[in-house]
C-alpha cells in the first residue's frame, strides 16, 4: 500500500510545483538612466529634492493610495496638485517620463507642465524626484500601472481578488545607493571680447547674454529659447559688427564689448563676479570708463512682442532713451506687427535675488536694460526641460536679431539725426543674418545640457564653453576668459551630486499574491497529508462506492 500512497503524494506535489513555477516564472529586468531633480542651496535658501534613494513599487498618480510607492507620471499628467498630493501621502518617489519628441506633445500640455515645473522648483521636497526619457519598456510599465489604477471603479472584492490572482507590479530600485554629497567648488566662466571704436576715448556699449540653462533636472535642461536664443543672436551680432568695425570708413565712434556669462540661472552670479572683477580689482577696464549702456539679451526665440526691461525709467536724451526711440522706429517701419513695450521694475534691495541680468549692472550704477520677448521675469519659459529646439521659431528669432542689430546701428551711427529713411536697412547682402549659421549655433548650444553644475566638470560641456571662446576669438580683439571660483568657506551656491542614476525596474507579484499562493500551497499540502494518513479508509470508501455503482 505504501507505493500507492507515495504515488498519490507525488502527483499532488507536482501540481503544487506547477502552480508555484508558473507564478514565479523569471522575467527580465530593465535598467534605465534617470535624472534627479535640482538640488542646491542659494543664499541660505534650499531648493529642489533632498532625497535620492529609491526602492518602491510603481503606482499611477491616479491611485488613491500612494504611500511608500513610486508615483509614475507622464508630462501630460504632471500637475502641481498631483505633485503635492504625492508629497502629502509620503510617496517613496516620483518618476516623470519625458517624451523623446517634445514637438509631438500638445501645446497646452507643454504650457501646463512648464507652469507646474516652475512652481515645484520654488520649494524643497524631501522625497526623490526623477525624470527619465521614455522608452518602450517604460511606456509598457506606465500603461499597465495606469490600467491597474482604472480598476478602482470596480467593487473592493473584485479589485482585491484581481490584485491577488492576476496583477503584477513593477519594483523600482537604484543601482547606486551612495549618500548625497554637497559641492561648493563650482566655477563661473565669463568670456569677453572687444571691437575698438574709431576714437580713443569712445564710449562703450556692452552686449551680454548668459549661456547656462535651467530646468527640473539639470541633465535634461537644454535651454533653447532661454537663453540659447540670446547667445545665438549675440554671436551673430559679433560677426556682423566685426565687418563694420574692420573698415575705417564704417567704424563707429563707440567701443563694442561682448560678454557671455555663466551662472545666469542662479542669481546671475557669474555676471556679479565679472562686474566686481572689472570695477573693484582691475586697474583698467572699459566698465571703468564711459559706458553708454549695457544691453542684455534674454529669451528671444519666439513671439511678436519685445520688451525693454529697466530698473529705472530712462531720462530724456539719455543713451537708453535714445536707443528705445530708435527701437520703436525700426519696429514701426519694418515690423509693425511687433509690439514694443517698456517695463519698469524697481530693484528691491531687501530681496537677495535679482530678476534680470541688467539689475546686476544697475546695482553698480551702470546704465543697463534687458531685451526679451517676455514681460514677466518669473515666466515659466525661462527655465524648463521642455525648452528645446522644438520651441524655437527661427524666423522670429532672426527677426528679433535684425531688430537689435538695426537699432544698434542707427544709434551708433546717429542715422536718425542724419536724415536717413526710417526703413533703411544696414544689415543686408553680405551683412545679412545667416540662417545656416544661426541654426548651427543653436544646434551646438542645445547639443548638451548647459546647467551650471555641469559646465565645468563634464568633458562635453567644457568643450561647449571652449567653442564659444573660439567664436569670440574669430571676430573680436582682447578676448579674455575669466574663471571665478567660490569661497568654499562662504559659498554663494552649493550643489549636490547623485544627479544621474541607474534605476532597475523588474516585475513582481504583489504581496497579496504571496499570501494567496501561500494559502493554496498550504491547502494542497493539507490534502496530501490527509490523503496519506487516511489512505486505507479512503481506498475502502472509494472501492465500496465503485462496487455499488457497478451493481
Amino acid at each position: 500500500m505504501l507505493p500507492r500512497e507515495l504515488s498519490v503524494a507525488a502527483v499532488l506535489l507536482l501540481c503544487v510545483q506547477s502552480l508555484h513555477g508558473s507564478a514565479f516564472h523569471p522575467v527580465s529586468s530593465h535598467e534605465f538612466t534617470a535624472y534627479r531633480m535640482q538640488q542646491y542651496n542659494l543664499v541660505q535658501q534650499k531648493y529642489g529634492c533632498r532625497g535620492a534613494i529609491l526602492g518602491a513599487e510603481a503606482r499611477s498618480a491616479d491611485e488613491p493610495v500612494l504611500t511608500r510607492r513610486c508615483v509614475i507620471m507622464k508630462v501630460i499628467d504632471f500637475t502641481t496638485e498631483k505633485y503635492l498630493e504625492a508629497q502629502r501621502q509620503n510617496a517613496a518617489a516620483i518618476l516623470i517620463l519625458l517624451p523623446t519628441n517634445i514637438s509631438a506633445v500638445p501645446y497646452d500640455s507643454i504650457q501646463s507642465f512648464m507652469v507646474s515645473e516652475s512652481e515645484v522648483l520654488l520649494k524643497e521636497i524631501l522625497i526623490p524626484v526623477y525624470v527619465a526619457p521614455e522608452d518602450e519598456k517604460l511606456l509598457i510599465m506606465y500603461e499597465e500601472v495606469k490600467q491597474a489604477a482604472a480598476t478602482r471603479t470596480l467593487s473592493i472584492f473584485v479589485r482585491v481578488l484581481r490584485s491577488m490572482v492576476t496583477a503584477t507590479a513593477f519594483q523600482m530600485s537604484l543601482s547606486n545607493t551612495a549618500a548625497i554629497k554637497s559641492s561648493t567648488d563650482t566655477t563661473f566662466t565669463t568670456l569677453e571680447g572687444v571691437l575698438p571704436g574709431a576714437e580713443e576715448d569712445a564710449p562703450t556699449i556692452v552686449i551680454t547674454a548668459h549661456y547656462d540653462s535651467y530646468g527640473l533636472a539639470p541633465w535634461l535642461s537644454y535651454g533653447a529659447d532661454s537663453n540659447g536664443s540670446g547667445v545665438t543672436i549675440l554671436l551673430e551680432l559679433v560677426r556682423l559688427f566685426q565687418k563694420l568695425f574692420s573698415s575705417p570708413g564704417t567704424k563707429p565712434p563707440f567701443n563694442l564689448m561682448f560678454s557671455l556669462t555663466g551662472g545666469g540661472k542662479y542669481n546671475f552670479l557669474g555676471t556679479k563676479r565679472w562686474i566686481e572683477d572689472n570695477l573693484d580689482h582691475a586697474e583698467s577696464s572699459l566698465l571703468h570708463d564711459n559706458v553708454a549702456f549695457v544691453l542684455c539679451l534674454d529669451t528671444l526665440a519666439n513671439s511678436d512682442e519685445l520688451y525693454m526691461h529697466v530698473s529705472r525709467p530712462p531720462k530724456p536724451d539719455s543713451p537708453i532713451q535714445s536707443f528705445l526711440e530708435q527701437l520703436e522706429e525700426v519696429v514701426s517701419s519694418r515690423f509693425p506687427w511687433v509690439k514694443v513695450g517698456l517695463v519698469h521694475k524697481k530693484i528691491n534691495l531687501v530681496e537677495s535675488s535679482v530678476a534680470w541680468e541688467h539689475e546686476r549692472y544697475s546695482l553698480r550704477r551702470i546704465p543697463s536694460f534687458t531685451l526679451s520677448r517676455l514681460e514677466d521675469p518669473k515666466s515659466e519659459l525661462r527655465g524648463s526641460m521642455l525648452d528645446t529646439m522644438s520651441q524655437v521659431d527661427f524666423r522670429k528669432m532672426k527677426r528679433n536679431g535684425i531688430i537689435v542689430a538695426e537699432t544698434l546701428a542707427r544709434y551708433m551711427y546717429n542715422l536718425s539725426d542724419k536724415g536717413s529713411p526710417k526703413d533703411m536697412q544696414v544689415f543686408k547682402g553680405q551683412l545679412d543674418f545667416h540662417d545656416s549659421r544661426m541654426l548651427s549655433l543653436m544646434s551646438s548650444l542645445t547639443s548638451v545640457p548647459r546647467a551650471t553644475q555641469l559646465l565645468d566638470k563634464e568633458p562635453a560641456h567644457i568643450l561647449l564653453v571652449n567653442s564659444l571662446e573660439h567664436e569670440f576669438k574669430r571676430y573680436l580683439q582682447q578676448v579674455h576668459r575669466h574663471t571665478f571660483r567660490q569661497d568654499k568657506k562662504d559659498p554663494d551656491i552649493t550643489f549636490f551630486d547623485q544627479m544621474n542614476q541607474q534605476i532597475v525596474m523588474y516585475r513582481v507579484k504583489p504581496a497579496a499574491f504571496d499570501l494567496f499562493l501561500g494559502g493554496c500551497i498550504a491547502a494542497y499540502l493539507a490534502i496530501v497529508y490527509y490523503t496519506i494518513q487516511n489512505f486505507d479508509y479512503l481506498y475502502i470508501k472509494l472501492k465500496a462506492a465503485a462496487k455499488y455503482k457497478h451493481e
